[in-house]
This record gives C-alpha cells, structure tokens and sequence, in this order.
C-alpha cells in the first residue's frame, strides 16, 4: 500500500537567535532587516521574519503575489490603518498597497507570500 506522506523532515528555526539580514530599500531611503525562514522551491511561496525601522515605510506598490503581515511586535502602519501585534493583514494579488512602521516604533512581523515575490512601485 502506498503512503499519502512524504519523509521529509520538519524544520524549527529559532528565529530570536538569528542576525538580522540588511536590506537597503532605495525608495524608502532605509535599511530594513531580514530573515528568510522558509521558501519553497517549486512554488516560489516564502516566509520572512521582517523588522521595519521606525518611519520605514514602502511606497504604494503592488506584488504579482498574494502576501500576508502577521504583526509580532511594534505597529504595522498601512495604507488603510495601523495595526498591533497578533493582527493578521492579507494583500490580494495585484493590490495596491503602502506598509511599514509608525513614526514611534520599529515594527517586527512574519511576512508570508503565497507564491515567487516581487515588488512593482507606482507613482500615485
């Protein structure tokens, strides 16, 4: 009989415990922080564990991905209200949006995709 499974094993990633990863944002003039947990080969699909700066804001953009902001510590600032930690934000395929951290605090999220990321700035 086969199996419905695979055999592949599960992954635990102390996230407390890694560096930051810089990244230089050119259209918001900033570093912001990263760290890439997970991303799926076949599909493109990823997770990140992101940190904001406060004041750290990307521009009105659009992603040819769905993504999803789980907010973790701080306030996420968006272009349709701020929201705090253990709030779950979805941006559809395609959808125009602005996203980062208030003027007060840095903000840390999980940043999840649900296919291969990319990022499209408009002028609006």
């Amino acid at each position: 009989m086969e199996n419905d499974y695979n055999d592949k094993s599960m992954q635990v990633i102390d996230t407390n415990s890694m560096q930051w990863q810089e990244h230089y944002s050119k259209t918001a003039g900033k570093m912001m922080y990263k760290n890439l947990l997970v991303q799926d080969q076949e599909t493109g699909m990823k997770v990140e564990k992101i940190c904001y700066p406060r004041g750290f804001i990307t521009k009105w953009h659009y992603h040819n991905c769905a993504h999803g902001i789980y907010v973790l510590e701080g306030t996420l600032k968006t272009h349709d209200g701020c929201y705090g930690p253990g709030s779950f934000v979805w941006f559809p395929e395609k959808s125009l949006a602005e996203h980062g951290a208030t003027e007060e605090a840095d903000v840390v999220v999980l940043f999840i995709t649900n296919k291969l990321f990319d990022i499209n700035y408009v002028d609006k």
